[in-house]
């Protein structure tokens, strides 16, 4: 269902890993740090989606954490905890774009930052310029589109998985999907008639 696995860190089993959850739910620091250590890779590689300010893609994994380590007595263990904690992520990058959209400095450097990349319909030169271009162009929608098209298209949800983790119903996904693609189309054609 996602895309990004725990890659470097051991998977621990089902069992030891309610204990943890458990513990750390009674206030057992040093299960929650193990708990953090599990999956800190994992959320600092999702985060890489939303951001490429290192110091941003760390205070949003520490963000994450407060609130799962707040809400732990929610944690039903219905689904995997991962699940949960990425559900949770996708909320604290939305807050976070929607506070960053309404800060004015922020903003207005971002618009700038855009202004340096020159889009085209030619292909990128290469990987790292491609992943400029779409962070830019991504950075001048607002949070509701750039949560959209980064659910859908960047980690490869399907319109019923993205319209969960964000907690709207699938139409509502829908309709905010069709008008995200709609705006990025048309700062793509606005890009390229200022050429």
């Amino acid at each position: 269902m996602f895309a990004v696995r725990l890659d470097d860190a051991e998977e621990r089993p089902a069992d030891v890993e309610a204990a943890l959850i458990n513990a750390a739910r009674d206030g057992d620091e040093d299960a929650f740090r193990q708990i953090v250590d599990g999956y800190q890779a994992t959320l600092s590689k999702q985060m890489t989606r939303f951001s490429r300010d290192r110091a941003v893609i760390e205070e949003l994994v520490h963000d994450v954490f407060v609130e799962a380590f707040v809400s732990l007595g929610s944690f039903k263990s219905r689904s995997p905890f991962e699940h949960w904690l990425r559900k949770i992520a996708v909320r604290v990058v939305y807050r976070f774009w929607k506070v960053t959209a309404r800060d004015k400095d922020r903003r207005t450097q971002l618009l700038e930052d855009a202004a340096c990349v020159t889009f085209t319909t030619e292909p990128p030169t290469d990987a790292v310029d491609a992943w400029d271009q779409l962070h830019v162009m991504l950075a001048r929608l607002s949070p509701r589109d750039r949560l959209v098209l980064t659910l859908l298209y960047w980690d490869g949800h399907s319109v019923a998985g993205a319209a969960k983790l964000a907690g709207w119903s699938q139409t509502m996904f829908k309709v905010q999907a069709y008008r995200a693609r709609q705006r990025l189309k048309k700062l793509l054609e606005e890009s390229n008639e200022n050429e």
